[in-house]
């Protein structure tokens, strides 16, 4: 099992349209731990730990985010694990 760790800058239409709660669902279906949250720019930042293929998809799905987003970009940093999360959150 070799556990990974992306931190995820996502911009374009994605405050306001439940992106942080949609994402939250999503990395709890794919066993993934974690945060996101909503940055002043108006981007939403997440950070995933969890198996590598779990992390893909989630990448993934953040392309698309629920129905109302409109994803511009996005920016992902693999960093090393520290195992510090125990589940997915929001954050402020």
């Amino acid at each position: 099992m070799s556990l990974c760790r992306a931190r995820v800058i996502i911009s374009g239409r994605v405050q306001g349209v439940g992106y942080r709660y949609s994402t939250l669902h999503t990395a709890e279906q794919l066993g993934l731990t974690g945060w996101c949250r909503n940055n002043p720019d108006t981007s939403v930042e997440a950070l995933f730990e969890g198996e590598r293929q779990a992390i893909d998809k989630m990448i993934a799905w953040c392309w698309q985010g629920p129905p109302l987003a409109r994803v511009d970009d996005i920016q992902v940093t693999w960093e090393p694990v520290n195992g510090a999360y125990t589940a997915f959150t929001i954050t402020r």
